[in-house]
């Protein structure tokens, strides 16, 4: 029966080809768009390579500081002082580990100055991510402990600010500060991964970060295995709820309030986040809730989609309309011959889903094409992404509802023709 189907299927399109391009095309360049996008949010929410292990690891980016009337409030990034005294001593994670957010540098040589982007980390940082060392080695913990002035450079900052010569053993002047590099790593675009150069924590110029309850951190905490993940962020929850602030004055330029001193400050809240959760409170603003929204992140991308959808996919069943019109004897016949309409319907729409695969398998192939330019345009820097088997198995589905959105209405509209109807070609 199959079989039957895909030989109908064929000469019906190899029939009318101008018809069958113009399909072909609007369902290609449809899947292409939604393929390169379904890539690039695969690529953040689930990344491999450098961030491999981030089903294993989660993040705590952000402290929120709640006045004690409620009317005022302060959101910034980890201070230093909240890793080091209140997640280093948590019992639930393997490994606990600082790295700033990247900040942009000058970096001196001879009469050039370069603006690059620095992250300073501590050696737990290396053990989380998973970097391709390419020359040389990465900071340790002894490098981390005695302050040492060493540095690791990524591939491109490396080939840009030492062209044809190795770059491990060189010093480089960052900031105004003498630094030896000591490895080069390959380019990396994630989140917690992007950066030019890295260097030790312990070598910032001033200690005063260490005192602070808000600055510029983010701390990785790795469990043993996925399953620990929800102990962890239990955990990170109700350590918020014991934090003190012992900062001095501070200002809140949202509610427009002066802050005197610690006293004013009576809850916090702090969160350890997957990937998935990171980007959908970062997006919907749920900073002072537990639910990060991912589950309404994950349906709004989904409702978009399905509506990009749809302009094309009511312009095809036009097409497939006028198409099976042009079939109206052959369904007038198959009905006089006891074709039920449930059988026609399959028909028709197995013939629509053929012909979205052959176009979603057009799409896959530009989609590459369009990812690989994006690679190598520099539009996004260092970004690293592939159709993967995930990537290929949402593409299917897409493709298949595409195929039953621009083919069930068609296919149900023709198979309910009264057969003397469709023997003379009405509709």
């Amino acid at each position: 029966m199959f079989k039957n189907y895909l030989l109908t299927a064929y000469k019906v399109y190899t029939r009318r080809k101008l018809f069958t391009a113009i399909n072909l095309l609007c369902i290609t360049i449809t899947l292409m768009v939604l393929l390169v996008v379904t890539a690039l949010l695969q690529n953040a929410f689930f990344p491999t390579g450098v961030e491999g292990k981030s089903d294993r690891f989660v993040q705590v980016t952000t402290l929120v500081s709640l006045t004690k009337d409620g009317q005022g409030s302060r959101t910034s990034p980890l201070g230093y002082k909240v890793i080091e005294q209140y997640l280093r001593p948590m019992k639930t994670p393997q490994l606990v580990a600082a790295a700033s957010g990247p900040r942009t540098v000058s970096v001196y040589q001879d009469d050039r100055v370069t603006e690059l982007q620095l992250r300073r980390t501590d050696a737990g940082y290396w053990k989380i991510l998973d970097f391709t060392v390419l020359d040389g080695r990465l900071p340790s913990a002894e490098d981390d402990t005695l302050g040492r002035f060493v540095a690791v450079l990524n591939r491109t900052t490396a080939g840009k600010l030492f062209p044809g010569v190795r770059a491990v053993g060189q010093k480089l002047n960052i900031g105004g500060q003498q630094f030896e590099i000591i490895g080069v790593v390959e380019d990396a675009m994630h989140v917690n991964a992007y950066a030019d150069i890295w260097a030790p924590i312990t070598t910032d110029p001033s200690t005063e970060y260490r005192s602070q309850m808000s600055g510029e951190f983010v701390a990785l905490l790795l469990a043993k295995s996925p399953a620990d993940i929800p102990r962890i962020q239990e955990e990170v929850a109700q350590i918020a709820k014991t934090i003190k602030f012992d900062q001095p004055a501070a200002w809140n330029h949202a509610a427009q309030i002066s802050l005197e001193g610690p006293d004013d400050w009576s809850q916090a809240f702090m969160w350890a986040d997957t990937k998935l959760d990171f980007f959908a409170r970062g997006l919907l603003g749920n900073e002072r809730s537990a639910d990060s929204g991912a589950a309404y992140l994950l349906t709004g991308i989904g409702v978009l989609m399905l509506l990009f959808m749809l302009l094309p996919a009511l312009n095809l069943v036009n097409l497939n309309t006028g198409r099976i019109m042009e079939r109206s004897t052959e369904i007038g016949v198959r009905k006089a011959f006891g074709a039920s309409s449930g059988t026609l319907v399959i028909q028709f729409v197995i013939e629509n889903v053929l012909l979205c695969l052959v176009g979603g398998l057009l799409g896959l192939m530009l989609a590459k094409g369009v990812l690989v330019w994006l690679e190598n345009s520099g539009l996004i820097p260092y970004l690293k992404v592939d159709i993967n088997l995930a990537v290929f198995f949402y593409g299917l589905i897409i493709t298949i509802v595409f195929g039953l959105l621009s083919g069930v209405i068609p296919a149900w509209k023709m198979s309910r023709l009264h057969p003397v109807q469709a023997l003379k070609g009405a509709a």
